[in-house]
């Protein structure tokens, strides 16, 4: 699967903290190779829109395709 971020993830991802910045890297890598990887924990967030969720720092995202369509990022909380 391919990978796709928007201007919202972008503007995420350079604003969050380099370990953030991080664990973001490596959760998308495996995202990319399986969706269902047990770190990843995806699931359907929003069924009607389309939108998964997974733990790469609370990110969102669609599938379109083999892309994935990443939308943004929120710290996960601790």
């Amino acid at each position: 699967m391919r990978l796709h971020f928007t201007e919202r993830l972008r503007k995420s991802y350079d604003a969050a903290p380099g370990q953030v910045r991080k664990a973001f890297d490596k959760q998308t890598r495996l995202l990319a190779e399986n969706l269902r990887h047990p770190s990843l924990r995806a699931k359907k967030y929003d069924e009607a829109r389309g939108v998964w969720q997974a733990r790469v720092n609370c990110s969102s995202f669609t599938i379109e395709g083999d892309v994935y369509n990443i939308i943004g990022m929120t710290a996960h909380p601790k």
